[in-house]
């Protein structure tokens, strides 16, 4: 049985200082590669080296890791082969299509080797000053309106309770109607954490209660952002 490597990919493009040292290893291992998208992918492993010989890898996009995906990537990894998972940013299998792959790769009694790397999410609670001891992430929240303000609410009030930080994402390009919903229908003293463009230049992680948030103008338009609410 074969091994995977799951391979951490940068945050913002050409920013590789986060990564390990080891990243050009973890690559070259490997002689098929699923990934996201392919075409930033061979982008990435030409920022990382220009050496690398991209013809010399097998390349599958992993899509949601359909049936026919998962296939032939078991049976990659019957023939003894080092298989690598690139997602398109941060690392594997954290929130993430590249998770199906890893689980058939347990399933199969396959070794799978984590190499260290950004993650947006971990980053953005690490800069929180919320609770890193219960936490969750709930992925994207409704695009309707009327259940986007209901599941904030619910979110809310699962907070209070169980005093944990509730992690969630958007698409850039609906970042700021967000952030309207949550300062609009969030108690004041709630506390929102905006992280955006995590580990590039125009980096910022802030922390504010709900009625400093309304009172604080900040444009999320395109920015990949994390949010964090903690009641």
């Amino acid at each position: 049985m074969g091994t995977v490597h799951l391979i951490p990919c940068w945050l913002f493009e050409n920013e590789l200082a986060p990564l390990p040292v080891n990243i050009k290893d973890a690559i070259t291992a490997c002689r098929v590669l699923f990934v996201e998208n392919e075409r930033s992918a061979r982008r990435f492993i030409k920022a990382i080296d220009r050496s690398i010989k991209i013809e010399d890898f097998e390349w599958y996009v992993i899509h949601k890791a359909e049936a026919a995906v998962r296939k032939v990537f078991l049976e990659k990894l019957r023939l003894g082969l080092t298989v690598g998972i690139i997602s398109e940013a941060g690392c594997p299998g954290i929130a993430d299509p590249g998770q199906e792959l890893v689980a058939a790769a347990q399933e199969a009694k396959a070794k799978v080797v984590p190499f260290t790397g950004p993650n947006s999410i971990i980053l953005a609670l690490m800069a929180s000053g919320m609770n890193g001891q219960q936490f969750e992430f709930v992925g994207y929240l409704p695009i309707d309106a009327t259940n986007r303000i209901k599941k904030i609410k619910e979110l809310e009030q699962e907070s209070a309770k169980q005093g944990a930080a509730k992690i969630f994402i958007e698409t850039p390009y609906r970042n700021n109607q967000l952030l309207e919903s949550l300062t609009a229908h969030c108690k004041p003293q709630s506390r929102l954490c905006i992280a955006a463009d995590l580990t590039a230049p125009s980096e910022q992680v802030i922390t504010r209660s709900i009625s400093e948030w309304n009172n604080q103008t900040i444009n999320l338009n395109k920015r990949p952002t994390i949010f964090i609410l903690q009641a």
